[in-house]
């Protein structure tokens, strides 16, 4: 990557339950339009670190900042109203809503809610009722859900289920996506399908990524930069190359003869 402004800065951050340090000394950056992917075995903190940016968790200690600006102990919604979005490990979509009510309900801070404007549909709340419609069906086009636009998400099938919670985040025009174990349980069309949406998005709506993945494939061909962690802390970050060869993430994670 050339040297550019950093949108995301992560500083000594530490995540303390109890007795057990959980995440221990994380330092990392995060510049427009970028993926940056955090690898590591399981339970190496990787998710914590998500909970603390995103506003799940206040961190026991250390810097967060977007644009220079502290957001670490901001509670989840103003984050995400600063441009910091995400999804889980487990997909969290709201099941017995349709996939249309998803992306209407993801635009609740947009939409003029006055209980009198809505009672008497007044001028301001048709139009911005409108115009979150008009997003929910470029989002439903580009993400090929149109024609499961009146299905009830926990219907759909798991890979249109990931694709729609990808679209629940960029329909609030987001400046960097947490993508939390996008390609679990995708089959390998999927996986290359969700490669080429991730690039799209970067490019074409410059939305930086954060990435915490598993599927090494997927990892090393989109990322810019990796961070491989263990134990809570980091141990080696890089170009993928870079990290692929170190023999501290040989013998952590990628494993060694």
């Amino acid at each position: 990557m050339t040297q550019a402004k950093k949108i995301l800065e992560v500083d000594g951050l530490r995540m303390r339950f109890g007795g057990l340090l959980a995440v221990d000394g994380v330092k990392f950056d995060l510049e427009p339009q970028e993926v940056f992917a955090i690898i590591g075995p399981n339970g190496a903190g990787k998710t914590t670190v998500f909970n603390c940016i995103s506003g799940f968790y206040k961190p026991s200690e250390g810097n967060i900042r977007l644009d220079g600006e502290s957001i670490q102990g901001l509670p989840s919604h103003m984050v995400a109203r600063k441009g910091i979005v995400r999804t889980f490990q487990n997909v969290r979509l709201f099941k017995n809503l349709t996939v249309l009510e998803n992306l209407m309900v993801a635009q609740h801070t947009r939409i003029y809610t006055g209980l009198l404007g809505g009672l008497l549909k007044l001028p301001k709340h048709r139009h911005s009722e409108e115009k979150a419609l008009e997003r929910a069906a470029h989002w439903l086009d580009y993400l090929d859900l149109r024609e499961f636009a009146n299905r009830e998400a926990g219907n759909l099938a798991y890979g249109l289920q990931r694709r729609l919670e990808i679209a629940r985040c960029m329909i609030t025009d987001p400046r960097i996506l947490l993508l939390d174990e996008p390609a679990a349980g995708l089959n390998p069309q999927e996986k290359r399908d969700l490669q080429v949406l991730i690039n799209d998005l970067r490019s074409k709506y410059n939305v930086a990524v954060l990435l915490i993945e598993h599927d090494m494939s997927l990892v090393m061909g989109i990322s810019d930069r990796v961070m491989v962690m263990e134990y809570g802390r980091p141990i080696a970050s890089g170009l993928p190359t870079e990290v692929q060869s170190d023999p501290r993430v040989i013998k952590a994670y990628l494993g060694e003869e």
